[in-house]
């Protein structure tokens, strides 16, 4: 049975639009490619040949991905998770790193939706398994290649 993965409406809307792109202007300009490349001559030596059926392999690798998760895909909705002062998916907590005490701020997401340049962290991450569930105040250790780091839970967003 297949894993439920849990997007919001906006990724969803984002994977949606990028495989309708892929499906038809990615698959027109590869296909375009191809007999570009066909136009040379031999085959057999032909590199910009193998690039381009190497390029298509690559698209419909990702066209496959994208729609095994959108066929596996459900919509988190915020209104529907509990609002008691719990980490949940979805949620942003400020947290205080206690040796350094750099304060940051996370939102937990899927890890189709983890980015962590935008501070969205996914709670399959060693911080975000470690993070469910937990409120304010709490302090929570993990272990981590550098050592064990612990945070302070400092507040709990919505």
């Amino acid at each position: 049975m297949s894993e439920v993965i849990y997007l919001t409406r906006e990724r969803f809307e984002e994977l949606q639009a990028e495989l309708k792109q892929l499906r038809s202007q990615g698959r027109r300009e590869i296909a375009q490619k191809i007999a570009d490349a066909r136009s040379h001559g031999d085959l057999s030596e032909n590199a910009d040949y193998d690039a381009a059926l190497q390029a298509q392999e690559m698209l419909e690798m990702r066209i496959a991905r994208l729609e095994r998760i959108l066929a596996r895909a459900r919509i988190l909705d915020p209104k529907e998770l509990p609002n008691d002062g719990k980490i949940y998916i979805l949620s942003t907590v400020r947290l205080r790193n206690c040796k350094t005490g750099s304060i940051v701020e996370y939102t937990l997401v899927s890890p189709e939706e983890a980015d962590f340049e935008r501070n969205k962290l996914s709670v399959s991450s060693p911080l975000g398994k470690a993070l469910l569930g937990k409120s304010a105040g709490e302090r929570i250790r993990i272990q981590v290649p550098a050592g064990v780091m612990e945070y302070e839970i400092l507040e709990v967003l919505r």
